[in-house]
């Protein structure tokens, strides 16, 4: 009779908390990452290897690793990449990780999901200059990553299979961390200084735009939104959207950034241009809320942005799979 009513309780102590903590998100402009991702591990690991597989590239040198370093939390730590033909790219590189939340793909929002921006990056001269069945046709000579493709999908290795494996790969780059956590009920998971971090992150407005799942990435924005940034228009690359619309009301607009990992990714904004968080943090203030702040607040959203950082995060990049042929020869 004991044992059956300690059972009881217990079980009620976990429904109670599980409802509290489920309660306690509805008033929060922010969503937990799920706790880990979902997908077939097989196809997750082929994909792993494809992704840093430099014969992707034309002349074997560049795989998507090469630009998006997991141990850089997914960026390249570069203001502005360069890309396969060594000339620089249009915008800084953003992060892979949780990027199959965002509602749109890259900077300008150009791409509507993961599979439209893979197709686009395998074809565009200044990354991979090459197509599909360009690629699958180099990769099916490679015998041992032949018959994994059998063993994974049941059949000979084909452009949509090597399309598929990336995707779900790039699917499976969910980094939940100590703050999903604290969104979850584990109060303790984040600092008490952390945690008035994130209320003033709230208080101040930045949730505004940086909400959701991936604190971002889920709408366009003008990036001097209260008060005109000087600088801008210093290039093409800070018209932003106007590049996909030619709309005049799209200048200087850009896909709101994910704020995930961001203590791991800078430089910072679509041009690089910020060196430090502490600096991003300082110009958000001055030109997209238009307010001012204390040191001692800005300096505690500082502290909560970190607590984003992912908590299984891949510590140092895998050497690339190395090329049956050297750069020159035949694929």
């Amino acid at each position: 009779m004991l044992s059956t009513l300690r059972r009881t309780v217990g079980a009620l102590a976990c429904c109670w908390a599980g409802s509290a903590a489920a309660q306690a998100l509805v008033n929060e402009p922010v969503r937990p990452l799920p706790m880990q991702a979902v997908g077939d591990p097989a196809r997750i690991a082929l994909g792993e290897r494809l992704f840093r597989d430099p014969r992707f590239s034309r002349a074997n040198t560049h795989s998507c690793a090469s630009c998006h370093q997991l141990r850089r939390g997914g960026a390249d730590g570069k203001a502005i990449a360069l890309g396969a033909d060594g000339k620089p790219a249009r915008f800084n590189t953003p992060t892979v990780y949780n990027s199959s939340f965002n509602f749109r793909q890259t900077w300008t929002g150009r791409y509507s999901g993961v599979e439209q921006l893979l197709d686009h990056v395998i074809a565009k001269p200044a990354v991979f200059a090459d197509n599909w069945d360009v690629v699958a046709a180099r990769l099916t000579k490679d015998e041992a990553l032949a018959a994994q493709f059998k063993d994974v999908y049941g059949d000979a290795l084909r452009p949509a299979y090597v399309r598929d494996a990336l995707d779900q790969y790039l699917r499976s780059l969910v980094t939940p961390s100590r703050f999903d956590r604290y969104l979850r009920g584990e109060a303790n998971a984040i600092s008490a200084e952390e945690e008035r971090g994130y209320l003033r992150f709230k208080s101040f407005g930045c949730a505004a735009c940086h909400q959701g799942i991936n604190l971002g990435g889920n709408l366009f924005q003008k990036l001097g939104a209260m008060r005109e940034m000087p600088g801008l228009e210093t290039s093409a690359t800070d018209l932003g959207r106007y590049h996909e619309t030619k709309r005049n009301v799209d200048r200087h607009v850009f896909r709101v950034p994910g704020l995930r990992n961001v203590a791991l990714t800078a430089p910072y904004f679509h041009d690089g241009s910020v060196a430090t968080l502490d600096q991003a943090v300082e110009l958000m203030f001055k030109y997209q809320l238009g307010r001012t702040a204390s040191q001692q607040d800005k300096d505690l959203i500082v502290r909560f942005l970190h607590t984003l950082s992912g908590e299984k995060l891949v510590p140092a990049e895998p050497p690339a799979v190395q090329p049956a042929v050297q750069p020159g020869g035949a694929p």
